[in-house]
């Protein structure tokens, strides 16, 4: 058996029907939802965790058969892999993972598998390098696309660089999903945590307007007397 076949038949023998039942209702798999078609087989992160790391040397055209298939599970335990061998890349494989992750998009196609790579992957690519692509990413057609370009300035708030986490915020104010606006409201309050006054700069200007989940999330580590104010008048704009 080769390595992919070997890891997949370990993914399985962990799955639990139970647990899957309950990811299948939490991540939204049902027809018309956002994980529509998405298969779980009810493993817990760490045991996946546990598993990328028997196959740390898996090619990328190997983790491709692992990211086109319609398992949750496997893409998750692929990125898994992805991830740690970015990480440890040289500059030139750094440029080789990134593009391979990238071309994936398609297949980082829900919120844990976008927050688990964005920062780490393309955020990191990012922190020494001109940040266009992140702006064509945050007008895609593509709501996970939209999520890697704010989820990954993570990595530059890490860093105490803010400005392209707030351009790409004003981009996405108004987007229809409530999984853009919670990932903007968490990177907004990921600011705040780090230099509050800047973040409540940009709450100024569009608080009024902003989608109440946004709001929510963004001032979740405000005073209880601060997030009443804000979310009042939040309340009274769009009356």
């Amino acid at each position: 058996m080769d390595k992919v076949g070997a890891l997949k038949k370990e993914l399985n023998n962990l799955a639990d029907k139970t647990q899957a039942e309950i990811l299948r209702r939490f991540f939204k798999t049902g027809p018309g939802e956002y994980g529509q078609g998405d298969i779980f087989l009810g493993i817990k992160v760490s045991t996946q965790r546990q598993v990328a790391k028997k196959y740390p040397d898996l090619k990328l055209k190997e983790l491709q058969v692992l990211l086109n298939s319609k398992i949750h599970g496997y893409r998750f335990t692929a990125l898994l892999i992805l991830v740690d061998k970015y990480v440890k890349a040289d500059t030139k494989n750094k440029q080789s993972i990134f593009d391979f992750y990238l071309k994936n998009s398609k297949n980082i196609n829900n919120w844990d598998l976008v927050d688990l790579t964005a920062p780490k992957i393309a955020g990191d690519y990012f922190l020494d390098k001109p940040r266009k692509i992140l702006y064509e990413l945050a007008g895609s057609g593509s709501l996970w696309e939209r999520r890697i370009a704010i989820v990954a300035t993570y990595a530059f708030i890490r860093n105490n660089d803010f400005k392209d986490t707030l351009k790409i915020s004003e981009i996405l104010l108004n987007d229809s999903h409530d999984l853009i606006h919670k990932a903007v409201g968490w990177m907004l309050r990921e600011v705040g945590k780090r230099d509050l006054k800047v973040e409540e700069e940009f709450l100024k200007k569009y608080y009024k307007d902003m989608p109440r989940v946004m709001l929510r999330y963004a001032i979740e580590k405000f005073s209880e007397k601060k997030r009443k104010y804000y979310l009042h008048t939040n309340y009274l704009n769009k009356k």
